[in-house]
């Protein structure tokens, strides 16, 4: 690494030397090291604390005070140092002893439990994080009883954790914290008990419900624990649920005391809890109350049942939130906008997030009407009502374009949402971006063939179906104006999210949840409309950096991708599920071109049930030089071993490989361990899981990931308008 940071900085003395020297004499030169300190701090700050520390610091003397500036080593991150070991992170500890603050090994699961031990000479340390990492009850008690100044703390609650083994310097510590994040991973209560003082406390719930020996779960925690939380200091409560009752049933025992006494001064209060029956909760109705008449209110997320519209009039009423989330609540859909838009809450300008996935929701089976859909008039009012939204959520929502004017004269829903200027994030439903249903579609969905034509007519093919000339052009035709007037609104836009109502994962762990809530595939006819033109005209997105396309059966060869990728070269993170046809995947040669423009691209996330992942497919991927996690899922999809070690081997900052395809059990494990044997001596945080999709002993197969990463590989629920201490499955 050391090399290739000195090779930076004698590029960079060449670029400023000929910059600035004289055009006449050329006899006047600066280089990087005449550079004043506080630009090079400026410059420094952007390197990585490994390479700060153990490489630029060794360039020369001037160099090594300022890389050891207290304000680059005060605030420091390790989490997605992928290459930092055991070996490297020791000696990087020790030169941080004297300097950290704020200290984060979130997610860096690869590092032995000694390692984190040894962080208890950062005697120093007022926050800390080493979620994720190997963390037993003797190790965190030691750790606790160095850190007599730390007053945030993140850790996971594992199997065998026993807070009675914690000594009493470690319960001194705790009774001095003021924020907490625990990851539940059994039925506990973790050191929640021991902290007197808590203003913020995060939790996330991932229990499940079965052993892997399918012992049923039970919450059951001591005797004389269940009154022990102290809320009293509290301000913020988060808490974001995995599926499962054995989660919901934990959560209702950390709620508890609320039911007695809602603390005075709770300001924040998130509960996501996927599903479509989320436990009753009787305290809520309180809870909306005392929130409404303080006036102070930040942030709001409760379940569907947890509030009815009167108790969300009272707590909105007078306050001016920051974060609001509204997911999967229709009956709600009226008192929603009434509050935003006829002077609800106190001040809309404030809001800066807004999740309103599903809100308008309505089953095929029953009686969909006009009132049930989006309207362009109520969201151009809400534009100019919140101005300063910067992440809205439209996901499980409809909106079927009439061509009926709505406010100011807009006949499309995209025209309405073109006034939110400062949107940097959006979720849409696919339908969202029709405009309306073209001649060919009209004819498909409304002719019905007599019974004579159907009993002559020869059954289609499996797999794509015999191309009629007009299919294309005619599609090709329809109109993007509505899209287009979005993205000329709205171009600061850095996260887009496009799913169709029919998109779901096939990953076990969500599925239950996620199909209780999702129409069928195909039934939406103005989402079947948007295709390759759509995807094209996502090129006036000059910012854009995460893109996620899901349940978009109308994308015929994918050359929108092609176009889209030429023009948006920052992308960062590509997310593509179920696109075309679900017989065949007929956009392969446009996804191969696609991949070799993608040059910035760190995540991939490509489901598709016929997926082929030969060795064209990973030679076309090895164009993304920059490529950290993969992951591909396929039911019928096929894998080549050789072109897959291949790539590992090109591609050296990929850490995270998961595949779950089809093919037999032994080809998968064969090919998973030959990757591991292979690259885990020079890449210590690899993580590679190769497994058929439907074997039974997948679930307990993806159980064993760890959560920073199994976030990475389920699109279940949107990310969109999310605070940022709770982004939700």
């Amino acid at each position: 690494m050391s090399v290739t940071v000195r090779g930076i900085s004698e590029d960079m003395d060449r670029q400023i030397s000929q910059a600035v020297c004289d055009e006449d004499t050329m006899s006047t030169s600066v280089g990087m090291s005449d550079l004043s300190d506080e630009i090079l701090l400026c410059i420094l700050r952007h390197v990585p604390v490994c390479d700060l520390v153990m490489n630029v610091a060794n360039v020369c003397h001037k160099l090594h005070t300022l890389c050891h500036d207290k304000t680059l080593l005060s605030n420091v991150s390790l989490s997605e140092e992928y290459l930092a070991d055991d070996l490297l992170v020791r000696p990087i500890l020790k030169q941080l002893a004297n300097h950290v603050q704020s200290l984060s090994l979130n997610g860096c699961y690869w590092l032995s439990g000694s390692t984190v031990e040894l962080l208890s000479r950062c005697r120093g340390v007022t926050h800390l994080d080493v979620t994720g990492c190997r963390l037993s009850s003797l190790r965190l008690s030691r750790l606790l009883s160095s850190l007599s100044l730390l007053r945030s703390l993140a850790f996971d609650v594992t199997t065998g954790f026993n807070s009675a083994l914690l000594s009493s310097e470690a319960v001194d510590s705790l009774s001095r914290l003021s924020e907490l994040r625990q990851t539940l991973l059994t039925p506990s209560y973790g050191v929640v008990p021991c902290c007197a003082q808590l203003r913020k406390l995060m939790l996330q719930f991932d229990i499940p419900d079965v052993t892997r020996e399918g012992i049923g779960v039970c919450c059951q925690l001591m005797v004389g624990q269940s009154s022990v939380p102290h809320y009293q200091q509290l301000e913020e409560f988060t808490a974001r649920l995995a599926p499962g009752e054995v989660n919901q049933t934990l959560l209702l025992l950390y709620l508890a005391v609320f039911s007695v006494h809602v603390p005075k001064r709770l300001r924040v209060f998130l509960v996501s809890i996927p599903g479509p029956n989320p436990a009753h909760w009787p305290a809520a109705p309180s809870l909306a109350q005392s929130l409404g008449q303080r006036g102070d209110l930040e942030a709001l997320q409760l379940p569907r049942s947890w509030l009815d519209s009167l108790s969300l009039k009272r707590a909105l009423q007078g306050n001016s939130p920051k974060h609001l989330s509204f997911s999967r609540c229709p009956a709600l859909w009226p008192q929603v906008f009434q509050s935003l838009l006829e002077g609800g809450i106190k001040d809309a300008t404030q809001l800066i997030s807004l999740n309103l996935s599903g809100i308008n929701q309505v089953l095929y089976s029953e009686c969909r009407s006009v009132e049930d859909q989006l309207v362009p008039g109520t969201m151009s009012r809400l534009a100019l009502g919140c101005s300063n939204i910067k992440h809205l959520n439209l996901m499980h929502t409809h909106y079927h374009h009439e061509k009926s004017p709505g406010l100011d004269g807009e006949t499309h829903l995209c025209a309405s949402l073109a006034k939110f200027k400062r949107l940097r994030s959006l979720t849409l439903p696919a339908c969202a971006l029709s405009d309306g249903l073209n001649t060919h579609q009209i004819l498909t969905n409304n002719t019905s063939p007599s019974a004579l034509f159907l009993g002559l007519k020869k059954a289609p093919r499996l797999g794509i179906q015999n191309y009629k000339p007009d299919s294309e052009s005619s599609l090709s035709r329809d109109s993007t104006s509505g899209l287009t007037q979005l993205l000329a609104g709205c171009p600061l836009l850095e996260t887009l999210e496009i799913i169709g109502p029919g998109f779901v994962s096939v990953l076990p762990r969500l599925e239950p949840c996620s199909r209780a809530s999702v129409e069928p595939r195909g039934m939406c006819a103005w989402a079947r409309g948007v295709g390759d033109a759509h995807l094209a005209a996502l090129e006036a997105l000059p910012r854009l950096r995460r893109l996620t396309l899901a349940g978009l059966p109308g994308v015929l060869r994918g050359t929108g991708l092609v176009q889209l990728t030429r023009q948006c070269q920052d992308l960062q993170v590509l997310s593509l599920a179920n696109m075309g046809s679900l017989k065949t995947m007929n956009y392969n040669a446009a996804l191969l071109d696609t991949l070799k423009q993608c040059t910035q691209l760190q995540e991939l996330r490509l489901e598709q049930p016929y997926l082929n992942a030969n060795a064209s497919f990973f030679e076309a991927l090895s164009s993304c030089s920059r490529l950290q996690r993969l992951c591909l899922i396929s039911r019928s999809g096929t894998f080549d071993p050789s072109a897959t070690e291949d790539f590992m081997e090109r591609c050296r900052h990929v850490i995270m490989c998961h595949m779950f395809m089809g093919g037999t059990l032994v080809a998968c494990r064969t090919l998973q361990k030959a990757l591991q044997d292979r690259f885990t001596h020079e890449r210590s945080a690899l993580s590679v899981v190769i497994y058929p999709l439907h074997h039974e002993d997948l679930p307990s197969v993806i159980r064993d990931i760890p959560l920073t990463l199994l976030d990475r590989i389920t699109l279940f629920q949107s990310h969109v308008a999310q605070p940022p201490h709770l982004s939700p499955l």
